[in-house]
C-alpha cells in the first residue's frame, strides 16, 4: 500500500498553491518587511484583496467600522493574521472546480469551514490570544481527504461507507483499507507546501493530541473542532449522547464540554457568510 507521502507526491502538480501565497509568506517571514510591503504584494492580486476585505469586514472579526482598503486591513489585522487569511483563500482557490471522483466537494468545504469557525471559537473560549489563527488549522483539518479522493477514490469511499456502517473510527478503517489515514495525508500535503510546523502537527496529531509535543494545544483544538463538526454532520438520530473527545485534548485546553453546543450554534450562524468568502461554490451544499 502507498504511504501518505507517496500519495501526496503522486498529485503535487494538481495540489499547487498560487504564487501570491508564496509572495505573502516571503514578506511575512522577512523580519525587515513592513506593513506597506505586505499591502503592496496583496494589491498585485485584486481577487485576493477583495476577499480579504470581505473577511475582515465579516463576523469573524466584528470590527465596529468598515475597513475599506488593503493597507488599513493589514495595519489593523496584522501580518500573521493576513498571512493566515491568504492561506485560507488560496487553498480554496486551489481546489475550486477540481473534478474529484465520488466526493461531495461542496459538502466537504461546508464542513471544513464549519470546523474552522469552531476552532477559532474554541480557542477564544479557552482564553487563547490570537484565536483567529486557529481558523486556518480547523479549515485544513480534513484536507487529506481531497488527496485520498483524488488518488484512491474507490478505497476512500469504501472506508467512509464501512466506518458509517460499523459505527467505528474512519481513520481506523482508512488505515486498514488504504494504509494511511486522512490526518497523515493532510499533514504530508501541508508539509509539502512548506507551511508552519504547528499547522502540520495540528493536522497530523489531531486524532491523538498527546503525540503533538509542544504543539498539543494546536492538535487538541483541531481535534475538538473536528469532533463537533463530525457530530453536526450526522443525522440527529445517529448522534451520540456525548461528544467522543480525546481526554488529553480536554485536559490540555481546559475546555468546558458543556459550552460547545453554544459555540456550534454560533458557528452555524456564521457559516453561510464565511463560505461565501472562502469557498463560494459550497454555498449550495
Amino acid at each position: 500500500m502507498p504511504s501518505a507521502s507517496e500519495l501526496v507526491q503522486s498529485c503535487t502538480t494538481v495540489f499547487t498553491l498560487p504564487e501570491i501565497y508564496f509572495r505573502v509568506r516571503e514578506v511575512v517571514d522577512n523580519p525587515d518587511s513592513t506593513m506597506a510591503d505586505l499591502a503592496d504584494v496583496l494589491k498585485l492580486d485584486p481577487a485576493i484583496s477583495a476577499r480579504l476585505l470581505r473577511i475582515v469586514n465579516s463576523p469573524l472579526y466584528e470590527f465596529p467600522k468598515q475597513i475599506d482598503t488593503v493597507t488599513r486591513a493589514v495595519n489593523i489585522v496584522g501580518m500573521q493574521a493576513i498571512n493566515d487569511l491568504v492561506t485560507a483563500t488560496t487553498v480554496g482557490r486551489t481546489f475550486a472546480g477540481m473534478p474529484i471522483q465520488l466526493m461531495d466537494v461542496p459538502k466537504f468545504w461546508r464542513k471544513s469551514v464549519l470546523c474552522a469557525l469552531l476552532a477559532g471559537k474554541i480557542a477564544k473560549s479557552c482564553g487563547i490570544n490570537d484565536s483567529e489563527r486557529f481558523f486556518i488549522e480547523g479549515l485544513l483539518r480534513d484536507i487529506g481527504h481531497l488527496v485520498l479522493y483524488q488518488t484512491v477514490p474507490q478505497r476512500a469511499q469504501s472506508a467512509l461507507i464501512e466506518a458509517g456502517y460499523l459505527g467505528t473510527s474512519l481513520a481506523e478503517v482508512e488505515q486498514s483499507n488504504i494504509g494511511c489515514d486522512f490526518a497523515e495525508v493532510g499533514a504530508e500535503l501541508i508539509r509539502s507546501w512548506g507551511m508552519p510546523v504547528q499547522i502540520e502537527q495540528a493536522i497530523r496529531c489531531q486524532l491523538s493530541p498527546n503525540d503533538a509535543g509542544e504543539f498539543i494545544i494546536h492538535a487538541s483544538i483541531v481535534h475538538l473542532a473536528g469532533v463537533v463538526a463530525d457530530y453536526e454532520e450526522l443525522e440527529p438520530s445517529r448522534r451520540p449522547a456525548t461528544f467522543p473527545f480525546n481526554p488529553h485534548a480536554v485536559t490540555a485546553t481546559r475546555v468546558m464540554p458543556a459550552n460547545l453546543p453554544a459555540l456550534l450554534t454560533d458557528a452555524c450562524a456564521q457559516l453561510q457568510e464565511t463560505l461565501a468568502v472562502i469557498q463560494p461554490r459550497a454555498m449550495a451544499a
